[in-house]
């Protein structure tokens, strides 16, 4: 498994600094087809270039642009390490909720957490743009990879074999792509390797959000049929089990986006991903007994070991990471932002990891709240309070506000990542960001339960007691589905997946649940529903008349 991540760390950055398919996303007119700089018969015709190409469709989601730290951007108007996808997916899931403030001030990003953007932000359009430049990479491959195309590059044997994972592979990862567009947009332009073609000139067409759900419904369930069995494909890559996870979140979420519910098929799919072979991620570790020099003593970092620089060392918990590395896959974006945008102050950047931090990111009173204060025993709320307020009274302020430890550039052993500051620049982290793992897997079952989806509901207790026993905090003799918010709010905080919580729930607009300076005041306040989805940008409305604005913007 070591060998194979390194690989695959190795094959990602080549490929995405290779011009294989040199694709400069376009505000203009989205260029839903990347331009392509070789024939595509010059790149498919020849085997040796699918894990490459392959590998441009997962460097997609680590990286911002061809080049090394962001450079020549794949999309054009914004820096490429800001419009990194997971930098702009924990931008939009999760700044706008109670688990995150930012000090920064560029351009718009304050009215993320205030909740008054509009379609101008350039923020929400990185990401939308990034979505479908992602999805355009993935058009380009699955239609070059049908069978009858296989046939014509006399692509045989186990290589035909492996292409045709290859291609469900990205479908998988389109797929992927479009239910964040779902998520996040509703009604969006809909290209596929169909209906847009390479030179196409016409715009895409769009699709309603209900019809969405159902093509990345159908999708996903080919894609759960014909990918690698859980843990086969190895490393970083997608499987089944990857495509049970989409499958749960998309279920759990239905009645938003469609207005019926789907719980029973939550449970049928968590118990697939359940049943694959996963397990919580349990690490006790050795350290220096300060009271007894020359002896150690056992320390607990079972819950801190996923989110280190080691975190792909056998990982028994996550089912789908986005794979970096300090100095194979270097971006300012993904965990690089993750470590560097949370430490500042009096945080010694050291044991971090890093040469020093950006002084963004903390968490808010509500958040803090969720452990019952910044004194719990409970070992995922870990936050930093020397010099820091808990109360918030300037957002451009990194004082105002707990810090919260979440990702460091740290092995579970204590050494730096690869990349750290005694022995190289200190810039970049190692970490993996896990999109889905078991725990989450397990509170989706908990809630499916809870909201009548069938399951048991003593193996739904059990569950999540099973996350709490790891986190040191007291066991529960029952639950209900405002304790399972809480509870997704402490275990998967700040894994990109607060506002569709909250927004499922019924609390990410309205009163029910306030938090700093939610709707732009200091306690917060309601804010319209339609910012339940985010607006179509502006440019791409004027550069595709199929589309049609969210209401409300």
């Amino acid at each position: 498994m070591k060998s194979y991540k390194t690989k695959f760390k190795t094959i990602l950055a080549t490929a995405s600094l290779a011009v294989l398919f040199s694709a400069t996303s376009c505000m203009k007119d989205l260029e839903q087809t990347p331009t392509v700089s070789v024939t595509s018969e010059t790149i498919y015709s020849n085997f040796a270039n699918y894990p490459n190409a392959l590998a441009k469709l997962y460097g997609g989601f680590a990286h911002g642009g061809q080049d090394g730290g962001g450079g020549n951007p794949d999309i054009n108007g914004i820096d490429g390490n800001f419009s990194q996808y997971t930098r702009q997916l924990f931008t939009l899931q999760v700044l706008p909720t109670d688990e995150a403030v930012i000090a920064w001030n560029d351009g718009t990003l304050q009215t993320i957490h205030k909740m008054n953007w509009d379609s101008s932000n350039e923020f929400i359009g990185a990401f939308y743009y990034r979505v479908f430049t992602e999805i355009a990479f993935c058009n380009d491959f699955i239609r070059n990879t049908t069978d009858a195309k296989l046939a014509q590059y006399n692509i045989t044997g186990d290589n035909l074999v492996q292409a045709k994972y290859m291609r469900t592979e990205a479908r998988f990862l389109r797929a992927l792509s479009y239910y964040y567009a779902l998520d996040m947009f509703g009604n969006v332009p809909f290209p596929t390797e169909d209906n847009m073609p390479i030179g196409s000139t016409q715009a895409p067409p769009r699709i309603s959000r209900a019809d969405l759900y159902k093509y990345v419904e159908s999708e996903l369930l080919a894609c759960a049929t014909d990918l690698k069995d859980p843990k086969a494909a190895g490393y970083g890559r997608a499987d089944k089990a990857a495509a049970w996870s989409v499958l749960a979140r998309l279920y759990l979420n239905a009645g938003v986006y469609t207005g019926t519910t789907q719980y029973a098929k939550v449970i049928e799919y968590c118990n697939k991903v359940i049943n694959a072979g996963y397990a919580l991620q349990h690490k006790v570790i050795q350290v220096p007994d300060p009271n007894n020099p020359g002896e150690t003593i056992s320390k607990d970092i079972s819950y801190q070991s996923l989110f280190l620089a080691d975190n792909d060392k056998n990982n028994t918990e996550v089912i789908f990471p986005i794979v970096f590395d300090g100095i194979k896959a270097q971006t300012y974006g993904g965990s690089t932002y993750m470590v560097h945008a949370a430490v500042g102050g009096t945080m010694p950047a050291a044991e971090f990891g890093i040469n020093g931090g950006w002084s963004g990111l903390r968490t808010t009173k509500a958040y803090v709240g969720l452990f019952g204060g910044a004194g719990t025993n409970d070992m995922r709320g870990n936050f930093f309070t020397d010099k820091q307020t808990l109360e918030i009274d300037d957002l451009g302020n990194f004082s105002n506000g707990y810090a919260f430890i979440k990702y460091k550039n740290m092995t579970s052993n204590g050494q730096e990542g690869s990349d750290g500051p005694t022995h190289g620049s200190g810039n970049f982290v190692d970490s993996d960001i896990p999109l889905f793992r078991l725990a989450d897997i397990y509170l989706m079952y908990a809630e499916a339960n809870l909201r009548g989806g069938g399951g048991d509901a003593g193996t739904a207790l059990g569950y999540v007691n099973a996350l709490r026993a790891r986190a040191k905090a007291n066991p529960i003799t029952s639950m209900n589905l405002n304790f399972i918010l809480d509870e997704r709010g402490r275990e998967l905080g700040w894994e990109m997946t607060r506002r569709t919580d909250l927004i499922r729930y019924g609390k990410f607009t309205t009163a029910s649940y306030l938090w700093p300076w939610k709707g732009g005041v200091k306690g917060g306040q309601a804010v319209e529903d339609y910012r339940n989805l985010y607006p179509i940008p502006a440019k791409d409305l004027v550069a595709n008349p199929n589309l049609v604005q969210n209401p409300g913007y």
